[in-house]
């Protein structure tokens, strides 16, 4: 006579390991769909904003009608730092058209009454700002070169003892704006900003092969300066001509 079959029994320790794969795996599936998700997503900011600065508009941005040339989201965490910090003095290293000049003094004149525009350029391009009531009450121009011991001694007196922010927009090139750092950062209080411009340039995303620019200057100037560190929350708009130019003084 057979034997009728009995159904197999699973201790309780395979349905613990069972159970403890199964989590795992879901897990690990999540996680995986995480990373790429956020591979995704910068992925697109990078190439929107190859797209935007290969567009050129960024040229055409004004202020008050005055030329900026600065990404809309940059100034935007511009005037909350401004906001946050409330300096005495904003140094300003390639002045252009002076359009972003005036939007820092614009901004500046709301939370601090007395705080100045310090900038400086090499050339004197300035006619249509330099016609408004705020440049005239607000801003300082320097001609001349932005590392000109001249220059910076003029501008170390005057801010001596204030609460500065500075941002560096002049010469591209590594070695120039290595020098800025080493000057200007010297002015930066505690707490403040030293904004370096356009890291972006040389393939951070943009413009590959334009040589060693801002980005790389950055990346030295932090070896040898661990009293400045690099503010990633100023880049939450996904858009920046700065990335990992928001250069924090910590102590």
């Amino acid at each position: 006579m057979d034997r009728q079959a009995r159904p197999k029994r699973f201790s309780p320790t395979f349905f613990r390991t069972v159970a403890i794969l199964s989590l795992a795996l879901a897990g690990a599936e999540f996680l995986l769909a995480l990373h790429y998700k956020r591979q995704s997503e910068r992925t697109v900011a990078v190439q929107f904003q190859e797209l935007y600065y290969d567009s050129g508009i960024w040229l055409k941005t004004r202020w008050l009608g005055v030329p900026s040339q600065q990404a809309p989201t940059d100034n935007w965490s511009m005037q909350e730092i401004i906001s946050e910090i409330r300096p005495d003095y904003i140094v300003e290293t390639g002045t252009a058209n002076g359009g972003t000049s005036l939007f820092y003094a614009d901004v500046l004149s709301f939370v601090n009454p007395v705080g100045k525009v310090i900038t400086v350029d090499v050339q004197q391009h300035v006619e249509d700002a330099s016609r408004l009531p705020m440049w005239k009450d607000r801003v300082e121009m320097i001609v001349g070169s932005s590392v000109d011991p001249k220059v910076t001694d003029q501008i170390a007196r005057e801010v001596s003892g204030k609460k500065v922010l500075v941002t560096l927009d002049s010469l591209h090139t590594r070695d120039h704006v290595l020098h800025e750092l080493e000057i200007y950062s010297k002015f930066v209080t505690p707490g403040s900003y030293l904004v370096v411009q356009d890291t972006n340039i040389n393939g951070h995303p943009v413009s590959p092969g334009s040589g060693p620019g801002p980005a790389e200057a950055v990346e030295d100037f932090l070896k040898t300066h661990d009293d400045f560190v690099v503010d990633r929350s100023r880049e939450k708009f996904l858009l920046t001509f700065y990335p990992g130019g928001w250069l924090k003084r910590v102590k």
